[in-house]
């Protein structure tokens, strides 16, 4: 995104103006991605029309779209489920988000504005607050946020929903961990990207964000491995 305040494509239009299918595909996406549906739950499309209040038609279509993106499994007999994540997937995961995360972070830090970069530090100190409060799921969705506003600033679009569809890939495994573990006590890499940010250091601003792709995604590597054995 230029500093001339040129409109991602990603940005929603305000929900009354969407679709049906599309409003209810944003609802189930959400629930994937900040891990109200857990690794290895079925879900059934009467049980997501109770939960979303929505029509057949609309639930069904954002099934088939969230199945084409990797994010649920179609498992035969009618069947869908969140994919469970394995220790090949989280390689994969990790390869590709080392790759992505800091080339986005280092193209967002030659082109974020003054305005771009406190609008970061807001949602990151609601991130904060979030972790005192203990609220996980605002944690999930505020970290979720800071690192889409990376990608939106970036300005390479195709890339941005490469990275952002990955999400949707660990968001709910990502929400087990948290839930295991918590996430007071780490170091806070979203201070040291701002601090690189504001420095106009895209290459320390790379080296930040890859430093927080990797620590979060090795708990959740460290934390289902945990689980398996303990299974």
């Amino acid at each position: 995104m230029q500093k001339t305040a040129r409109k991602s494509g990603s940005e929603a239009p305000p929900a009354a103006r969407l679709p049906a299918h599309e409003t209810i595909y944003r609802a189930l996406r959400a629930l994937v991605l900040f891990g109200d549906l857990t690794p290895g739950q079925a879900v059934t499309i009467q049980g997501l029309r109770a939960r979303l209040g929505a029509g057949m038609t609309p639930v069904r279509e954002a099934l088939r779209r969230l199945i084409a993106e990797g994010a649920l499994e179609f498992q035969g007999n009618r069947r869908v489920c969140v994919p469970v994540l394995d220790a090949r997937h989280i390689r994969e995961l990790i390869y590709a988000r080392q790759w992505l995360d800091p080339y986005l972070a280092e193209r967002a830090t030659a082109r974020a504005s003054a305005a771009d970069l406190g609008a970061l530090t807001a949602i990151d100190d609601d991130l904060d607050r979030a972790i005192r409060r203990g609220d996980m799921r605002g944690y999930l969705e505020l970290n979720y946020r800071f690192h889409r506003r990376i990608y939106e600033l970036a300005d390479a679009p195709i890339l941005a929903d490469v990275a952002d569809g990955l999400w949707l890939r660990f968001g709910p495994s990502l929400r087990v961990v948290c839930g295991r573990v918590g996430t007071q006590g780490l170091p806070d890499r979203h201070k040291d990207l701002l601090d690189a940010m504001r420095e106009r250091n895209g290459e320390a601003a790379a080296q930040a964000i890859r430093a927080d792709v990797v620590q979060g995604m090795e708990q959740v590597r460290e934390s289902l491995a945990q689980l398996a054995r303990e299974d």
